[in-house]
């Protein structure tokens, strides 16, 4: 018995400094991608790239968590819960900062690009009948503005502050996803709803089948009261939503992947790589992904590159 227990120990011992030595990629055998809500963009797109990723590194393990998106996603990565995630560009630079306002208590410096994507859309869309024609007719209506510190909740607050809007000036402000969002208003408990996400957004095409919508106009002058360079001038097209028959001005934010500086080089590159070539896939997720371009990767990118994305975009020339 002695024997065998010594035996036992051995072999365990054996075990575990192996285990040890292995090389980062070994040793990671789970991929989980943070996304959104079900309802938004990010989710379909991280369900697409999870695929990917399993399909092109088939010894992972690949997972999609659904979330409240940019804020918490970051907030994972740095607490090593998450590989590779979905934000929001303005989240990004104020969790590389440490803006305790936007939710982040300290600067999170363990968090390392993987790549630009595609624009978030800033989009305000009320019921036809709330009698909201404009930005400035928001006032004393009710609202949501998505997820407590969300990505979503911090644009809101950010474009309603520079068009001279509190939420202290609404009849009534909810903070939920996009899905629980339009139930509301299909109820006539809410008047609008404002939402940060991909053209054509699943629960915006819902709602506007469902009811007659506005989609509110955004003007130039209120982005430009935002001093913030993340947010630029663009525009919503005729007939994204049912009833929305012409152009509305709108604001955009560039959204990222990004993943954190514990992720081996290996698995990152693999994960790049995966993103790039298999854009058919996103495609086919969301409409949203038409808009991601390898050439436009590295734009605007508020933190470090991780070093295994960075072998990608150097294998494809994008980096000399």
């Amino acid at each position: 018995m002695i024997r065998t227990a010594r035996s036992f120990a051995t072999l365990a011992s054996l075990a575990l400094a192996f285990a040890v030595s292995l090389p980062a990629s070994a040793a990671e055998t789970f991929v989980n991608v943070l996304t959104g809500g079900t309802s938004g963009v990010y989710y379909p797109l991280g369900v697409a790239l999870a695929n990917n990723i399993g399909k092109a590194m088939p010894a992972l393990k690949t997972s999609v968590q659904a979330t409240k998106a940019s804020v918490e996603n970051l907030n994972l990565l740095q607490a090593g819960r998450g590989e590779i995630a979905f934000t929001l560009g303005d989240s990004l630079s104020d969790a590389w900062k440490g803006n305790e306002e936007a939710g982040f208590k300290a600067p999170l410096k363990k968090l390392r690009g993987v790549a630009a994507i595609y624009p978030n859309y800033i989009q305000i869309v009320a019921r036809a009948d709330a009698g909201i024609k404009s930005i400035a007719d928001l006032k004393g209506k009710k609202i949501s503005v998505g997820a407590p510190k969300s990505g979503t909740e911090l644009n809101a607050r950010t474009i309603l502050n520079a068009a001279g809007i509190t939420y202290k000036d609404f009849a009534k402000v909810e903070y939920l996803p996009f899905g629980e969002s339009v139930e509301l208003m299909k109820n006539r408990q809410l008047d609008v709803t404002l939402q940060s996400a991909g053209l054509g957004v699943s629960a915006l095409r819902d709602l506007a089948t469902s009811v007659d919508i506005v989609v509110v106009t955004i003007p130039a002058d209120v982005i430009k009261k935002t001093n913030d360079p993340a947010y630029v001038p663009a525009t919503i097209p005729a007939n994204t939503y049912r009833g929305q028959t012409a152009d509305v001005p709108a604001v955009a934010v560039q959204n990222y992947l990004v993943t954190h500086d514990g992720v081996s080089d290996e698995t990152v590159y693999g994960m790049t790589k995966a993103l790039w070539t298999g854009l058919d896939q996103l495609v086919a997720a969301h409409s949203a992904a038409r808009a991601l371009d390898p050439k436009h990767a590295l734009d605007g990118m508020p933190v470090p590159l991780h070093p295994g994305a960075e072998k990608y975009y150097r294998e494809i020339g994008l980096l000399k």
